[in-house]
């Protein structure tokens, strides 16, 4: 191999960032580990919907910013979400969050620079920053929210040095399922504005919120517009993962950069996968309401048999596993092992951040309620202290 290595900036991530566990992995399993659904999508936004007779030129490349429909529907979206009309020059579609928030940090952030990274977060967006040769600054947070001592504005301002860059905010928070309170969001910006950080807002489970009523958007918040870049995804409330589209917006500066950078990247989404995300983004509604009432009760079951907290939204539970340890295991690996035996297949909670190496993530929207309720009782045995 020429030099005989990869990139140094490549030494921390792996393709197994879920662990091991998938290779050991034998027979059928209730796959609880990645956040997905057992939900169709409607059927006029499914990929066999989609015909060349009805969409010419449905197999060529899309316009770079993507196709105009897209761009119109998602600008209804948001106008009927939040009431704040986007330009559509700062509007891009992307190949999915994971692609667009890769673009934007690339874009956002030069080699050393730091962005605050409140943990636990979804796993992914650590080795992304960390690609860029950034460095992500990991403060236990999420899970400190519950504690009335616990400062969440101290907690990110300790954090900041010369060399913070952004601060990466998620909510509701894959993996705890918090929906971030807003006097928490707002001392999250007063720092922010305090030393001119970007914020990158993760929405990917912005439509699948369990409370009375609709989180407001981080970005639609006073004072956060000017600073936001936003990640968008059709994967969680549409039920589209596998279509990889999405779109994220900002100012337009920023934005002209950013779409410059998706030009050498991935050029543009897919385009049949575009046009099933307008038939998602316009007839979708009843979906996306199904989704909150059918995730929200298999969350409730899952919280009630792990006896924690019932999530605010998103589609997983986080909880500490050290209370099912055996005498020497340090790590929720044993205990993931265990459960993998028993067919249960979830995330070690490390993956999540260095500060949670006896945590364990859990998927609750994945399978079927009556094939989540199966998988609970076979780890029922393992979720007691050993003797």
């Amino acid at each position: 191999m020429p030099r005989g290595r990869v990139s140094p900036t490549l030494e921390t991530l792996t393709d197994r960032v879920y662990s091991d566990l998938v290779r050991k992995a034998k027979g059928e399993l209730a796959p609880l580990h990645v956040g997905d659904t057992y939900k169709e999508p409607i059927v006029a936004a499914r990929a066999e919907s989609q015909r060349s007779a009805e969409h010419p030129r449905l197999h060529n490349y899309a316009p770079v910013q993507g196709i105009p429909s897209l761009l119109d529907a998602i600008v209804e979206r948001e106008r009927a979400r939040t009431g704040i009309s986007l330009d559509r020059a700062c509007l891009q579609v992307m190949s999915g969050a994971t692609s667009g928030l890769s673009v934007v940090l690339n874009a956002l952030l030069d080699p050393g620079e730091e962005v605050l990274l409140p943990s636990p977060f979804w796993p992914l967006i650590r080795g992304i920053i960390a690609s860029r040769g950034a460095v992500p600054v990991q403060i236990p947070f999420y899970d400190r929210l519950s504690d009335p001592a616990f400062d969440p504005e101290r907690a990110l301002e300790e954090a900041v040095t010369e060399r913070t860059a952004a601060l990466y905010l998620n909510t509701p928070n894959n993996p705890t399922g918090i929906v971030l309170p807003a006097p928490v969001v707002e001392a999250a910006l007063r720092v922010a504005a305090r030393h001119d950080l970007w914020i990158v807002c993760d929405e990917a489970y912005e439509d699948l919120y369990f409370t009375p009523t609709r989180p407001a958007s981080i970005w639609a918040h006073e004072g956060a517009r000017e600073r936001a870049i936003v990640s968008h995804t059709l994967s969680k409330s549409f039920g589209l993962a596998g279509a990889r589209v999405g779109y994220v917006h900002g100012p337009e500066e920023a934005m002209r950069g950013i779409r410059a950078l998706q030009t050498y990247q991935t050029y543009c989404a897919p385009r049949p996968m575009q046009v099933a995300a307008v038939a998602a983004l316009r007839e979708g509604a009843a979906f996306t309401a199904e989704c909150r009432v059918d995730y929200a009760r298999s969350g409730r079951l899952a919280a009630a048999r792990l006896g924690v907290a019932e999530p605010e939204g998103g589609t997983f539970l986080f909880f500490d596993a050290s209370p099912y340890l055996r005498a020497g295991e340090r790590t929720s690996l044993p205990f993931l092992e265990r459960c993998l035996e028993r067919g249960v297949l979830l995330t070690p909670g490390a993956a999540c951040g260095e500060h949670y190496a006896t945590w364990v993530r859990l998927c609750f929207s994945s399978l079927p309620t009556a094939a989540l309720q199966e998988a609970l009782d076979r780890i029922a045995p393992l979720l007691v202290e050993p003797s």
